[in-house]
């Protein structure tokens, strides 16, 4: 299948795109790509450099749908301006029309906290992108900032994480998934599958330290299985496996902020 990638390209870190193309690609899809942002590095170093694509996008869109460009499916990531997220929004609705499948990574922070360089506004950017998606894919902080929720560093009961589910779903996605969620004191990843009206919760163990890009590389393996025609609750329980599998081989690399170097261990996806 052929697969667009809009997320940020970072040049010092195996994260956003860096860490999609080679999975997917692996997993025998057509991946292109259209670049939201060229990043020098991931922000948690402290300094970097954002070069934001809007002006590109806004001229590339409109050559590609005189083109007759289509994809089966998009996937969406980082978002630095209000503009930019109105323009891909417009073209997933677009593209969702002509049955193309939208997902959509809302990527804003982690820990209860917005990533360094992420605003307020961008929650709001956000919204209209998950507003369009077949699936969403918050992480618990993101989930908690789109619902306008509190976020809770104890974690949440089973009934709030699925009331937590269905005020992404009033926001416009069909499926949902929350990732990194404590639920009555376990780690979970829960979700809804409009599929089958299931609301499911899937505990793992947590593995300590903060590796940078697993959340990019679970869209990508997610992804790559779903389209693949496998179970969204399957999928999800596969790709939780497959990246402790992944934190598990890499814990000892001296600089995490760089994320895993996946091209090494694609075999495991």
């Amino acid at each position: 299948m052929q697969i667009l990638l809009i997320n940020d390209l970072v040049g010092h870190s195996k994260v956003g795109m860096g860490a999609m193309l080679p999975v997917l690609s692996y997993l025998g899809h057509s991946t292109y790509n259209l670049p939201t942002a060229l990043v020098s590095n991931t922000f948690n170093y402290g300094k970097f450099n954002v070069l934001d694509t809007t002006e590109y996008i806004r001229g590339t869109l409109p050559v590609w749908k005189e083109l007759g460009f289509h994809s089966d499916a998009i996937c969406t990531g980082y978002m630095p301006t209000e503009e930019m997220a109105r323009l891909v929004a417009d073209y997933c609705r677009e593209q969702s029309a002509q049955k193309t499948i939208i997902f959509v990574d809302p990527v804003m922070g982690d820990g209860g906290q917005l990533y360094n360089g992420i605003t307020l506004q961008q929650v709001d950017i956000m919204r209209q992108m998950v507003a369009v998606a077949d699936l969403t894919f918050p992480n618990y902080t993101e989930a908690t900032l789109l619902a306008d929720v509190p976020f809770r560093k104890e974690g949440i009961s089973r009934e709030e994480a699925f009331q937590l589910l269905d005020k992404l779903r009033e926001i416009g996605a069909k499926s949902v998934l929350v990732t990194s969620c404590i639920v009555d004191g376990q780690h979970c990843v829960v979700g809804y599958n409009q599929a089958d009206d299931e609301h499911f919760l899937l505990g793992y163990e947590e593995i300590p330290g903060l590796f940078h890009g697993t959340g990019d590389l679970f869209s990508a393996i997610l992804i790559g299985h779903l389209l693949n025609h496998e179970p969204l609750k399957a999928s999800t329980r596969r790709t939780m496996d497959t990246i402790s599998q992944l934190i598990s081989l890499n814990k000892e690399l001296p600089d995490k902020q760089r994320g895993i170097l996946i091209e090494q261990f694609l075999n495991y996806v």
